[in-house]
């Protein structure tokens, strides 16, 4: 870990404000939350945030949960996945398709549409080089999604890439109720 938590025993009133706020929305105090509690100003607008993502909008939030996966698996950040892969579970999603996110098996598996897999290779190509989305790619999204979905998308991706860079930044570790969980996708995570 780089960066302490801030405990609910030493949090001053607004980080205290934060972390009931925080705590309403996502029935626990995690620990990313804790590592906000050193800018609770950043930690509102980060949880504003993750719940204008974490729901139905343009995009279903199970397909957002794809991007998800993708997004911060790419950043091998073992603390993104395994929450995410837990959310994706709970929302209905197999196992087997969970699985097949992995590199690029998702562009063969029959679990995804031409669409998702469209969304997923835009998530890698985000990531690797978002200044040279190829025509081909933006042809696909295009027959596949509206423009606000594709907006979604970008966001979901972009957001989550830098929430997972920030996490393992600070050292963020998973709480005790994963321990002994290994994530279903490939991390290279150090630990």
């Amino acid at each position: 870990m780089s960066v302490s938590y801030v405990e609910r025993e030493t949090a001053n009133p607004a980080t205290l404000e934060f972390y009931d706020k925080a705590e309403d929305r996502f029935q626990a105090l995690l620990n990313i939350f804790k590592v906000f509690g050193h800018q609770p100003e950043y930690g509102n607008a980060f949880t504003e945030m993750i719940m204008a993502i974490l729901k139905d909008g343009e995009l279903d939030w199970l397909t957002k949960e794809l991007l998800i996966l993708k997004a911060t698996q790419g950043n091998d950040c073992q603390y993104c996945v395994i929450q995410h892969e837990r959310l994706c579970d709970m929302l209905g999603m197999t196992e087997e398709k969970i699985r097949d996110i992995d590199g690029v098996k998702y562009r063969t598996s029959p679990h995804f549409t031409e669409g998702e897999v469209a969304l997923l290779d835009f998530c890698i190509q985000i990531g690797e080089d978002a200044n040279r989305v190829p025509k081909e790619l933006w042809d696909r999204l295009h027959a596949n999604w509206t423009e606000p979905q594709i907006v979604d998308a970008a966001f979901v991706i972009t957001q989550y890439i830098a929430v997972s860079k920030f996490g393992d930044a600070l050292g963020v570790a998973l709480e005790p109720m994963f321990d002994g969980v290994k994530p279903m996708l490939t991390i290279n995570h150090p630990g």
